[in-house]
């Protein structure tokens, strides 16, 4: 492709899946879910390569598995199935619990579809979001371009990474102060992140085939010094609500409290971890791929036009 300016014409890459190539304009996803306009004039030249480049390390995973496995993970108050779509709500409670998870065909054209979306979220008063993902095999870059062709606005996007787990659970050497229990009782909802957690977020951080919470007490009547959650569904655990008090952090704290949750789920069967990240969390993210953890895909919530984002509700 050329790019034109001073002090003259160079050529530059644009690697991504084309969605697109209509009046003379290429439409571009690239792995992190952003869509990308080249003009027909500009082309040079362009090649196939590989859609998804093999691991070097990490389980071996679909998208398909790890979605539906992430989602059995974080389960809403209320679902409904559009043909394979699930329509998922949870009292606004994340985007994760209230948004359409669109895995296969939703047995009508993707206008209907979305429309239904749109009208089945209105009816609980929420905005309509649909989850996608991008970046591996068997993503949804051309689902992606067509929910921006319609005005569908991609509001926030993070990843989900994978590891084995046997390492993670090696890492703390002894357990050592981490309690673990099946519940979010008072003192581990004192230290997560949102607070004033209704009965609906009880349920929704409740749920999953097998869930553990930790918590590393703090002094006396404090909150936790830090807390964490796993899920464990068959050979994998998936980790979430790792936190850290904040004067406490870099002192291995969050890796006692993954390691202890990383035993109890090897104990269950367990042999692979995921866990989700945001591309701005620069300590987790140097953190987990410390840990043996790896990108496996990208994933995005699109907001329906003229919907209103739920209050308070900045992560996915």
């Amino acid at each position: 492709m050329i790019e034109h300016g001073p002090p003259g014409e160079r050529f530059t890459d644009t690697v991504g899946v084309l969605t697109s190539w209509d009046n003379g304009v290429l439409r571009i996803t690239r792995k992190n879910g952003e869509s990308v306009r080249v003009s027909e004039s500009s082309l040079v030249a362009g090649k196939v390569i590989p859609s998804a480049p093999a691991r070097r390390r990490g389980p071996a995973a679909s998208y398909e598995e790890l979605a539906r496995v992430s989602a059995r993970a974080w389960r809403p108050v209320e679902s409904e199935r559009l043909g394979e779509w699930e329509l998922r709500a949870a009292e606004g409670f994340t985007r994760r619990a209230n948004s359409v998870l669109p895995l296969g065909d939703p047995g009508v054209p993707l206008d209907d579809a979305l429309t239904a979306v749109r009208a089945w979220y209105a009816a609980r008063g929420l905005p309509a979001y649909a989850q996608t993902a991008t970046g591996a095999e068997g993503t949804q870059e051309p689902l992606c371009a067509e929910l921006e062709r319609r005005g569908w606005v991609r509001e926030v996007t993070a990843e989900l990474w994978v590891g084995p787990l046997a390492p993670v659970a090696d890492l703390g050497g002894e357990p050592s102060g981490v309690v673990l229990s099946r519940e979010a009782d008072g003192a581990w909802l004192a230290r997560y992140r949102r607070k004033g957690v209704s009965e609906v977020a009880l349920r929704v951080l409740g749920s999953g085939p097998s869930v553990w919470f930790a918590t590393v007490p703090g002094a006396g009547a404090d909150a936790p010094a830090a807390i964490g959650r796993c899920v464990v569904d068959g050979r994998w655990a998936g980790f979430a609500a790792v936190e850290v008090d904040p004067a406490r952090r870099r002192r291995g704290l969050a890796t006692a409290v993954m390691a202890a949750l990383a035993r109890r789920a090897l104990d269950e069967g367990a042999s692979a971890a995921w866990l989700q990240v945001e591309d701005d969390n620069a300590g987790a993210r140097a953190l987990y791929d410390r840990m043996g953890f790896a990108a496996h895909h990208a994933y995005h919530h699109y907001r329906a036009p003229e919907s209103s984002a739920p209050a308070g509700d900045g992560a996915p």
